[in-house]
């Protein structure tokens, strides 16, 4: 009895330690990525779409796995009407007609898939780009902070009414519905007035509304794009976005927790691309200063730059921020991860340096590896008073400077990457470049 007592004991204290180690970052004992997720997608070829979704679906209705779907045109889901979705179905938005669907406001969807099991929205082309169809619009009554409450998606789509497209509202506990082991690929459509559609839009969706386990990849807007509302967002997945992985604006209440981006600068778009952007307006003057601004708190997340030569490729201003957050706006990121990054994170300039502000931008036991700085405000070169704030041993962050190899378990792995941290292999450290071309001894 005391010898199992004694392995059992040994066993715990060895899964603790592991744990321990992955504390920043996103975490779990196993790697989370396994099985629902697909990193290179384009390799993938689906069946043959045998039913076509277009128009307006009012009633409820219910897509099955053994059908595969071809979204055409712009599909709204209206009057109250939910959408549900079997695990393993696919839809394929169409190329030619920028297929795009809307759960209007009132109405939900039900897309629970399986970590073996996923739902995957992907293009219909053959040789898949992103851009290729538009993406997924949830609009919910959950607040905002403009004006009257309410406003609407203006983004080219075609509704057959207004309300189609309007999102806002006073239950900040909505629930449109879940999303839940779903992938979304090759979204982000051009429109002439109004830039890229992204990924996943969510615009004034409440907190009952179940959001879990979501991969955006190769959008080429931003994956996720959140427009008000009071959310929780559990192990959702940008990879390769060509704008924003994440977006916050117009009031946006959120937990970000236990996810991740992963970055190229060789598919970013110039026009600003960035991990984390978060703002609480476009113009201050369209704001309600007696709402809320936004407000995220991000917790184990991870936000990486894969680059296969990060110092040339800062040189040449492939690399940004990875967070960029606007005046107005409060960030917490709590055992996060930020590595390879010109720099770690940039404030706005219109942001005041004083307690009051600062002690709205957090960053507690965050680890930044391999940032060309830390954090900076916009147009400042000189950020001595912010690294000296945020160095403080009271916010117990630390500093690094280790290749991917030794700073992820599996950064590498095509198929199956991990990008929980090695936090054992750590070297702490302020710079990023090295002084001198001296080895240590």
């Amino acid at each position: 009895m005391r010898k199992i007592t004694f392995t059992t004991l040994v066993a715990f204290l060895l899964i603790g330690n592991c744990f321990a180690q992955q504390e920043k970052g996103i975490i779990g004992y196993d790697n989370w990525l396994d099985t629902w997720t697909e990193f290179q997608p384009s390799k993938i070829e689906y069946e043959e779409p045998t039913q076509i979704l277009s128009g307006r679906i009012t009633i409820d209705t219910k897509l099955t796995k053994r059908n595969t779907y071809l979204l055409v045109g712009d599909v709204f889901v209206t009057d109250n009407a939910t959408l549900s979705i079997e695990p393993g179905t696919v839809i394929l938005g169409d190329f030619k007609t920028k297929g795009t669907l809307i759960i209007s406001k009132g109405s939900k969807i039900l897309a629970e898939g399986k970590q073996t099991d996923p739902i995957i929205f992907t293009s219909n082309r053959s040789v898949k780009k992103p851009g290729d169809w538009g993406g997924i619009f949830v609009l919910g009554d959950a607040p905002l902070n403009a004006y009257g409450n309410e406003s609407s998606v203006n983004y080219g789509l075609k509704p057959s009414s207004f309300m189609d497209i309007v999102y806002g509202g006073e239950d900040s506990e909505s629930n449109s519905g879940i999303l839940k082991y779903v992938r979304i690929e090759f979204a982000g459509k051009r429109t002439k007035q109004h830039g890229n559609l992204s990924g996943l839009t969510l615009a004034g969706v409440g907190s009952d509304t179940t959001l879990y386990n979501v991969m955006v990849s190769y959008c080429e807007g931003n994956s996720f794009n959140l427009l008000g509302g009071n959310l929780i967002l559990v192990k959702m997945v940008s990879f390769r976005s060509n704008q924003n992985d994440y977006k916050f604006n117009y009031g946006a209440q959120c937990n970000l927790v236990n996810s991740l981006a992963v970055r190229s600068p060789y598919v970013s778009s110039p026009d600003g691309s960035r991990a984390l952007y978060i703002s609480s307006y476009d113009f201050k003057e369209d704001a309600d200063p007696t709402k809320e601004y936004t407000n995220v708190n991000a917790e184990n997340l991870t936000l990486v730059n894969v680059s296969n030569d990060l110092e040339s490729d800062i040189e040449v201003g492939l690399v940004q921020e990875a967070i960029y957050i606007g005046n107005d706006a409060s960030f917490v990121s709590d055992r996060s991860v930020i590595s390879g990054f010109n720099p770690a994170v940039v404030l706005d300039d219109k942001i005041k340096m004083n307690d009051t502000n600062l002690s709205k931008i957090e960053f507690v036991r965050t680890y930044f590896n391999n940032c060309n700085g830390n954090i900076f405000r916009k147009g400042y070169t000189n950020n001595d008073d912010l690294e000296s704030w945020y160095g403080s041993r009271a916010f117990n962050n630390v500093y690094s400077k280790g290749p991917d190899s030794e700073t992820f378990i599996g950064a590498s792995h095509k198929k199956y990457p991990d990008f929980r941290l090695r936090i054992n292999r750590i070297i702490a450290s302020n710079d990023y470049f090295d002084d001198d071309d001296d080895d240590d001894d």
